[in-house]
């Protein structure tokens, strides 16, 4: 990783100390109350055995001095025990605003950005590294701190008792956090190549774990076995350099420390000898003193050897960051310069404003007592990249009308649909009743919609907390009416537990037909005035396919409704028609019109009729 990268990376794990609140600074400051702690129980301990050895004064005469040690012993323990919790909660308290962070970021992007990643990359992002940031606040950022203070107040200990000791810790200080810098420089490169290779693995886990029923069907069990082997492989390769650097630093650290100590222990050992005569102001070097500088010294390097074995935290979320920092400031290209251009036919000045989803900053509400009325003009729907998936199109959807849009696959339909939810940035124009979509309320708009798609989601639970998503408090009643509506009620009334039917996860218990109908019944009890609705049927049978047209139809009486369709044969209940092609609207008006019109409808229209044919004649055979 290059240094530039690295310490914006610092920087930016930095400013989210504030999430820690003052259980950092308490994590400090019990730290620094057991730093003095030992300078004292130190104190206390040359005392006694000088007094008692050298002075040959009897153990009576220091009870003062043993009453304050048994004092101190526990004192320590519970410094110890309150930094140890403080920091833990430092750390919990920052992973929780990340990771809340993380999930409101890719509830602001969308299912149509979280579609770019497997879904095991963002189990990864979410559980793994937001987890890999916790001893980084916990221990790092305190150590760093301790590790500072600590030292010098030694050296303003030992300094005035005995200049050489002092030097020698002084001048073997620096020793320590040199080395682990230098072991730890491909720390952070390690750690997020590492994180790569877990979100690979994890993305590459789930993909296959989906597709297991193809992949046992294509006899591609065994090959794709071995790749992932070879995933798992790479995974535990670069597991084992991160660990690798960690043990080295830590033996390097070790190394330093003892090597330092021994120079103090040969110093005073040469001056008790009487083989050295410097270091001790002309007033002799005394037991208290060896004692006492000899009992520091473990201490005055301690706090730097833990910042060295926590600077491998360090470079652990360094790595986590870079996608952790990369996600939350993801921001949407925008050319927020309200700028107009001039239609070089007519003359006509037109405003083009690139926006992003919603921003609820004085958000306004729309009032949908007399429906909803959509009305697009130039509107060009947009990637999260900046590239152009529809566009420019121009329509309008009257209250109460309904209107569906065809086309070939890859021809842009999805993508209006999730630019009509607020999921895609778009340009132009696209008025609510009159006002511009990304102007409302997120909340308020989407309580105006029933969203029906070709890929019904039901969540763990049971069929009661499915129905009742969006209204938790919804009565039984409610509840069976919405499943009678969506010709359900009678498979959910025959299971013995009812309402409290369990759905496990992937929609266990239940057929995709069944899903598709209950998610029917949840989208009912939205009271919407909008139904957006794309390929309803399209994993359905015949009778299914069936039950959840006549519901929707009943449904819809009087309410506005935009379907994304491949089925030719349900658009004779529509008003309007939108044929789009790579786009664009290449067509547009209601089926008789389009059938009796050479183009792509009718080619469509030709190629399905072609196609049912020949199915009914395999199934006659």
């Amino acid at each position: 990783m290059n240094k530039p990268l690295e310490k914006q990376l610092t920087a930016w794990l930095k400013k989210q100390k504030n999430a820690c609140g003052f259980f950092l600074n308490l994590t400090v400051l019990f730290g620094l109350l057991t730093g003095f702690s030992l300078i004292l129980q130190a104190y206390l301990i040359s005392t006694i055995l000088h007094g008692i050895i050298i002075n040959d004064l009897p153990k009576s005469a220091f009870s003062t001095e043993f009453l304050c040690l048994l004092v101190l012993i526990p004192i320590r323990a519970l410094l110890a025990f309150a930094r140890e919790r403080c920091s833990f909660e430092a750390g919990k308290r920052l992973r929780l605003q990340i990771r809340a962070a993380v999930l409101d970021k890719i509830s602001e992007l969308g299912p149509a950005f979280v579609k770019g990643k497997p879904a095991g990359s963002w189990a990864s992002i979410v559980l793994e590294q937001v987890e890999d940031l916790h001893d980084f606040y916990a221990r790092y950022l305190p150590q760093m701190l301790l590790a500072g203070f600590i030292p010098l107040t030694i050296l303003v200990v030992v300094f005035p008792l005995n200049w050489a000791a002092g030097l020698i810790l002084f001048c073997t200080a620096p020793l320590i956090p040199i080395f682990m810098i230098l072991v730890g420089t491909g720390a952070a490169d390690a750690n997020r190549k590492n994180f790569k290779a877990l979100s690979q693995l994890s993305g590459h886990f789930m993909d296959r774990l989906k597709g297991l029923n193809t992949l046992k069907l294509f006899n591609r069990g065994n090959a794709e076995g071995k790749e992932i082997e070879a995933a798992s492989e790479t995974f535990r390769k670069k597991t084992m350099a991160v660990l690798r650097l960690a043990f080295l630093s830590s033996a390097v650290l070790e190394f330093f420390a003892a090597v330092s100590i021994a120079v103090l222990a040969i110093y005073f050992g040469f001056s008790f000898l009487g083989e050295l005569d410097f270091g001790d102001y002309n007033a002799g070097v005394s037991l208290f003193i060896g004692m006492f500088v000899l009992m520091l010294a473990p201490e005055f390097y301690q706090p730097l050897r833990d910042m060295g074995t926590h600077y491998h935290a360090k470079a652990q979320a360094i790595g986590a960051a870079e996608e952790l920092k990369a996600l939350l400031e993801y921001q949407v290209e925008v050319d927020n310069s309200n700028t107009f251009t001039t239609d070089n036919e007519h003359g006509d000045v037109k405003q083009n404003i690139v926006t992003q989803p919603h921003n609820n900053v004085g958000a306004k509400t729309v009032n949908s007592q007399q429906g909803i009325t959509l009305i697009a003009s130039d509107l060009i729907v947009k990637s999260h990249s900046g590239a152009t998936l529809v566009g420019p199109i121009s329509f309008e959807l009257e209250a109460g009308q309904h209107i569906a849009v065809v086309g070939p696959s890859g021809a842009g339909k999805s993508s209006l649909l999730n630019a009509l939810l607020g999921f895609l940035p778009y340009q132009g124009s696209l008025t609510v009743n009159g006002i511009e979509l990304t102007l409302l309320s997120v909340k308020n708009w989407r309580s105006n919609l029933a969203w029906l798609g070709q890929e019904p989601l039901l969540f763990h639970g049971s069929v009661r907390d499915n129905v009742a998503l969006a209204d938790p408090n919804m009565s039984d009643d409610k509840i069976k009416t919405l499943l009678s509506k969506a010709k359900i009620l009678d498979f959910v009334e025959q299971q013995p537990l009812g309402l409290n039917y369990p759905i496990g996860e992937q929609m266990a218990g239940v057929s995709v037909g069944q899903a598709q109908r209950i998610a029917l019944a949840r989208a009912l009890g939205q009271k919407a005035s909008l139904f957006l609705l794309d390929e309803p049927t399209a994993s359905l049978d015949r009778p299914s396919e069936n039950a959840v047209l006549a519901s929707l139809a009943k449904a819809m009486q009087g309410v506005s409704c935009l379907m994304v369709t491949h089925r030719i044969d349900q658009l004779t209940k529509m008003d309007t028609i939108l044929v789009l092609d790579k786009g664009k609207i290449v067509q547009q008006g209601n089926i008789d019109l389009l059938t009796h019109e050479n183009g792509l409808f009718k080619q469509m229209q030709s190629d399905q009729s072609e196609f049912i044919t020949e199915n009914e004649k395999e199934q006659d055979v």
